[in-house]
């Protein structure tokens, strides 16, 4: 009897200990990691949807609101009635914000604005309140209004991050190289207008003056959000020093971006120096290599920086 009940118990310890080495064992899995990874993707999707949803609702009813103050303020309505509505509004629901003066001043402007462009409203409600209030309030003409939201809609920028790309000019610096593309890049397979700046800026790398090319690509890599960022929406990096292969010598690219929008590699080769010819041919052949060996059968020829 002491031994079948030894048995039994021991029995019991080795089925209890498999049970948790087999737990463990299954947490650490690359099936469960996986399945955990599918999971906090659909939150994080349906969260991001919840938001926007929300935030086109709040659009729709700052523009409903707009239109209706632009139209008192063409009766005579003033800055008195204005405020006192501000105040009853607040009062009416405590706690909520974006209902003070200045703010309802601005869905009028929003609404004025935008009214006559029967292009733009699915745009507009897909930009935070606040990114629209810089674009109103930094922003002169229509087209530099368009770019903008244009770049919020696809990079989902913060107020941050847009106020500081049009505080640094990129509208017009995209301007400009619009004006200058070269002919190969105008002949492009996919229309390239509003994509590239004819300068860019990296004030936030902190590098010395004496800096190398090394330092610079290290530099870069390390601020890898705002050099994205410069580079503007669809941008993605690739690989940093991407090995290609001649023969049986190994070459080296600097930095080799994706663009999505324009399906196509873009190998950056960068310089610490002043531009020389060699540099074009240098990045030329980088080109030719990767549109031979590396690129795919329904992506665009490569692009060189």
């Amino acid at each position: 009897m002491v031994m079948i009940s030894f048995i039994n118990k021991r029995f019991f310890i080795n089925f209890v200990v498999r049970d948790k080495d087999m737990n463990n064992s299954l947490v650490e899995s690359k099936s469960y990691i996986g399945f955990l990874g599918q999971i906090k993707e659909k939150i994080r999707t349906a969260q991001f949807v919840a938001l926007k949803a929300v935030n086109k609702e709040i659009i729709n009813l700052y523009w409903e609101i707009g239109h209706m103050l632009f139209f008192k303020t063409q009766e005579g309505w003033g800055k008195s009635i204005v405020e006192k509505l501000s105040k009853d509004i607040l009062q009416e629901f405590q706690g909520v914000k974006g209902f003070s003066t200045r703010n309802l001043w601005r869905m009028k402007q929003f609404y004025e604005i935008y009214k006559d462009d029967i292009k733009l409203p699915s745009v507009l409600t897909e930009i935070t309140w606040s990114n629209h209030i810089h674009i109103m309030s930094k922003t002169k003409t229509g087209s530099e209004r368009k770019y903008y939201l244009g770049l919020c809609s696809k990079g989902n920028y913060s107020a941050r991050e847009l106020e500081k790309l049009i505080d640094s000019g990129s509208y017009e610096r995209t301007l400009i190289a619009d004006k200058k593309l070269p002919t190969l890049l105008a002949e492009f397979p996919v229309n390239t207008k509003g994509i590239f700046k004819d300068s860019y800026l990296f004030d936030f790398l902190n590098l010395s003056t004496t800096h190398q090319e090394k330092d610079l690509r290290k530099a870069l890599i390390s601020n890898l959000k705002q050099f994205l960022l410069e580079l503007g929406p669809d941008f993605s990096l690739m690989g940093e020093e991407y090995i290609i292969q001649v023969g049986n010598k190994d070459f080296k690219i600097d930095l080799l971006m994706f663009h999505r929008g324009l399906n196509c590699m873009c190998a950056i080769e960068l310089k610490t120096k002043e531009f020389h010819p060699s540099h074009l041919s240098q990045l030329q052949f980088y080109l030719e290599v990767l549109d031979t060996d590396i690129k795919k059968p329904h992506e665009n020829p490569s692009i060189g920086f």
